[in-house]
């Protein structure tokens, strides 16, 4: 793991995001920038730590004034929010400024803040009658869901989805988005600078400019992957 960024997942529920991550890494072989050092959870019962030592990687379960000390005693560099559905102290989005990022199961600013997470948001986007929802990668700030955003991908709502229906397909998208955004990040092609403006390789998608896949759509792979091309 030498040379390589410390990565520090943290999740509430099964870490199917947190699997993601781990195979998005594993495929890269030696060429990955990263490793996942360190999986955080609220409760022993969180899935999330299952799959981490299934895979040898050390786990803590903490509250959230205890974040800051457990993460500087890992010696982590990078900290990724994957389902995590605490308030991350000041103190901690502070010391990891421009190294934390979450993924969120909406289009952001839509269907974002405190109390949208998990089939909330996709019962709030249908509820709006939204066409179109998607998926956000984006740096964690003091506020929920408000840091600035590293990538966005569409995903359509279509006719007679359920919140269950529609989470599966942003599902598919989130999976495809936050590892590569893990891989940016730890290579260093992509940053936030002191202005809180994003820079390197990786923009948002502009949602004209891509037709909308579905999620077994092998093109939604090489289209994502060129999003984080440098």
């Amino acid at each position: 793991m030498t040379g390589r960024t410390r990565v520090a997942v943290l999740a509430s529920g099964g870490g199917s995001n947190l699997q993601a991550v781990l195979d998005h890494l594993a495929a890269l072989g030696s060429r990955r920038a990263a490793d996942v050092a360190l999986v955080v959870a609220g409760r022993e019962t969180a899935g999330a730590l299952a799959r981490a030592r299934r895979a040898d990687i050390a786990t803590a379960i903490a509250l959230p004034d205890s974040l800051g000390e457990i993460l500087h005693a890992h010696a982590i560099d990078l900290v990724v929010l994957a389902g995590y559905l605490s308030f991350v102290p000041g103190a901690v989005t502070e010391r990891w400024a421009g190294r934390i990022i979450n993924v969120h199961p909406a289009l952001l600013p839509s269907f974002g803040g405190h109390g949208l997470y998990g089939l909330r948001v996709h019962r709030a986007v249908l509820e709006a009658g939204a066409r179109v929802s998607g998926a956000t990668v984006h740096f964690v700030d003091a506020e929920y869901d408000r840091g600035p955003i590293i990538a966005q991908w569409p995903v359509p709502v279509a006719a007679g989805d359920t919140p269950e229906t529609l989470a599966a397909r942003v599902l598919r998208v989130e999976h495809l988005l936050l590892p590569r955004a893990v891989d940016a990040l730890a290579r260093g092609n992509l940053s936030l600078d002191a202005a809180g403006r994003v820079r390197g390789g990786t923009a948002v998608a502009p949602l004209d400019a891509f037709s909308l896949h579905p999620p077994d759509d092998a093109s939604l792979v090489a289209d994502i992957d060129a999003l984080f091309s440098p």
